[in-house]
């Protein structure tokens, strides 16, 4: 059977959420995180850079409560101007 769009997984809360995150400055992208996370205990280690070095990634991940918590964390990520993208 061919999943379509209207299929989301189904995902139990709370539960353990990653991040990738992509940017250019290592010490930035930390920063981010940290900034981010606040008080929210989190894990946090260091991922690839590219080929040329111009960029470098970071996994973050959390528990989050719910599905606007997962949404809310991948939201302030991509509107951070030090992320150039987040997965």
């Amino acid at each position: 059977m061919e999943k379509t769009i209207q299929d989301r997984p189904d995902i139990t809360y709370p539960t353990q959420w990653g991040f990738k995150i992509i940017g250019r400055d290592k010490d930035a992208l930390a920063r981010c995180i940290k900034e981010i996370m606040g008080d929210k205990p989190h894990k946090c280690s260091i991922g690839n850079k590219s080929k040329n070095g111009k960029f470098t990634s970071y996994n973050a991940r959390c528990t989050v409560d719910n599905e606007e918590d997962r949404n809310k964390i991948f939201k302030y990520f991509q509107d951070h101007s030090d992320i150039e993208m987040v997965i």
